[in-house]
Order: structure tokens, then sequence, then C-alpha cells
């Protein structure tokens, strides 16, 4: 009989759990595996419908890894749980035994398989997810590597039909809390980005103040606006429509509200835009901060703390409205 105070030796009873595994088991475990790998690819694909619409060439490329770690963490979350739950279903002790289970030692071999697998998987994720950043290319004046494959702006330019001419970068102009967009080669203001399609939109970004985000949830780009530096920034619309920039980052108290719509048209819609937006005098915009505050004042509010004063509105020669298009 074996003694309850010594431990016996795990690979002793490894092996003696191999030997006794019947062809029946076998094919009961790997109809498991292949069932979790189904289920988790199914969800994998199913992950592309829970993000908004795919508004810009980096979105396709963004949620394609996305659906890939979905697909890996539900092949381990499956696999983990159905273990779970087969142990407590099937490997219960008797109702009234309350004995230690046999003292075992560990497995060198199994302890070794579960060290190297989880390494394995956080090398091919970082891998796959540094190929995806490198070709959406989204920072300019960076010298990356391309991977053996073309980036995504040469890609998308190849696809438009040729070389696109190079145009000043618009001027993202964010502060407490407003956007401003300025576009040099037609020297036009306005509150709203607009953007052509299939034509890389090449950014300026700067702040007046404090750090801000840029973020566009359609187009599954970010970038923080550090104050005293401009960034250069790039991404690819690819569907029409109109969108909602916000800002991503905590910049005082009325940042919520820091927010504009993107919109996205043809070439031709967009030279027009310019066009009749140049003709247009200059006059102060809609400034929500600033009512929202005014409103606080005139309304005796008190906090007990001084409360940042919203900058005055833009003074732009077009003035987007501030519906949100709810994408």
């Amino acid at each position: 009989m074996l003694r309850r105070d010594r431990p016996i030796a795990a690979p002793f009873l490894f092996r003696t759990w191999l030997r006794e595994m019947n062809r029946r088991t076998i094919l009961i475990l790997s109809g498991l595996a292949g069932l979790d790998a189904v289920v988790s690819l199914w969800v994998g694909q199913q992950s592309y419908s829970w993000m908004p619409p795919q508004a810009s060439a980096e979105a396709v490329l963004v949620d394609n890894l996305f659906s890939f770690m979905t697909t890996l963490g539900s092949l381990i979350f499956f696999g983990v749980m159905g273990t779970l739950l087969y142990s407590i279903i099937f490997q219960r002790a008797a109702k009234y035994d309350a004995s230690d289970g046999p003292p075992i030692e560990g497995i060198l071999t199994l302890e070794v398989v579960w060290t190297i697998i989880p390494i394995v998987l956080v090398i091919w994720i970082a891998g796959v997810s540094y190929q995806t950043y490198t070709r959406m290319n989204i920072l300019g004046k960076i010298d990356t590597p391309e991977l053996g494959s073309p980036t995504l702006s040469a890609q998308v330019d190849s696809a438009a039909g040729g070389d696109r001419p190079v145009n000043q970068p618009i001027e993202v102009r964010s502060r407490q809390w407003a956007w401003e967009f300025h576009y040099p080669d037609a020297n036009v203001s306005s509150t709203e980005l607009h953007l052509p399609i299939n034509q890389r939109a090449n950014l300026l970004l700067t702040s007046e103040d404090v750090l801000h985000g840029f973020y566009v949830p359609a187009f599954r780009v970010k970038q923080d606006v550090v104050p005293g530096r401009e960034i250069e920034f790039a991404f690819t619309p690819i569907r029409e429509g109109r969108y909602r920039l916000r800002d991503s980052e905590y910049s005082g108290t009325y940042f919520a509200a820091n927010q504009t719509n993107v919109v996205v048209e043809s070439a031709d819609d967009y030279q027009q835009w310019l066009a009749a937006a140049a003709a247009t005098p200059p006059t102060p915009a809609e400034n929500v901060a600033f009512q929202e505050y005014s409103r606080s004042v005139a309304a005796g509010n008190n906090l007990g703390w001084k409360t940042v004063e919203p900058a005055p509105a833009p003074v732009v020669n077009f003035a987007g409205s501030d519906t949100d298009p709810h994408e």
C-alpha cells in the first residue's frame, strides 16, 4: 500500500495514466479539442461585428488583429473552462469523503510544456501586432522595416490609381475644449474635419494647453496630442460618411464636449467644400464647452475650487454641425 505521508512520483502516475488511456478516450479528447478550435474560430469571426463600421484602411488591419487575438483568447478560455467543468462534474470526491488527496510531486515534462506554450503565444502575438502596426505606418517620418511587404499607404495609392500629389498636412489644433482644422493649401479653417475618400489623410497635430487624444472609433486610429510638440499623423479613409472624433484623454472638466464630426466624401465634393469654405468669411463657431460653462456660472454653481474656463470659440470659415452621427 501507498503511504499517505510519502510523495508519489508524478512521472510514474503520468506514465500509468497514459498506458491506461484507451482509444475511445483519445478520440473523445481529440474531438473536444477540435470543437474548442471550431467554436473559437467562430467567436473570432463574430468579433468583427462588435466594432463600428470599417471606415479606414487601418480599421481593416486592426480588426484582423483583434479577431486573431479574440480567437486565441477564446481557445484558451474554453479549454480551461471545459477542463474545470469536466473535473467538477466527473472527478468529484465522494459525498462524505474528507480525506486528503495523494501528495503528488510535480511533473517536469508538463511544467516545461505549459511554460513554453505561453512564451510562444506571447511572441506570436507580439510579432503579428508589430507587423500590423508597421503596415499601418500612421506616424510620419519614422523609418521602419516593411517586413517584406509594402506599407498600407503605398497599397492604397496603388489601388487608387497611382501616386497622389503631396499636399501640406491639415493642421489639427486642439484646445480646452474645441477642435480646429486648418487647410494651408486653401487657407481654410473649420471645426469639422473633411477628408477625400481613398486618399492618404496627412495631419499635423498640436495642442495649445494640455494633453488631448485624437480618436475616431470608426477609423480605429488614436494618437495623443502632446503640448509643445508637432506630431505627424496619417491614415486612409475608405468609406464615405460622417464619423465622430472624440477627445480620448481626460483634458479637464468639459473634455466630454470636445468632439466633432469627420466627413469622408468624394474628391469632387471635397474640392467643392474647400472652394465654398474659402469664399466664406471667418466667424466664431459654436462652442459647446463654453456654453455649458456659461450656464453653470449663470446658475451660480460653485464646486469650491477653480474651474478652467473654456477657450474662446475658434474663428473659422466653416462651422460644422454638432450632431452626433452615432458611428
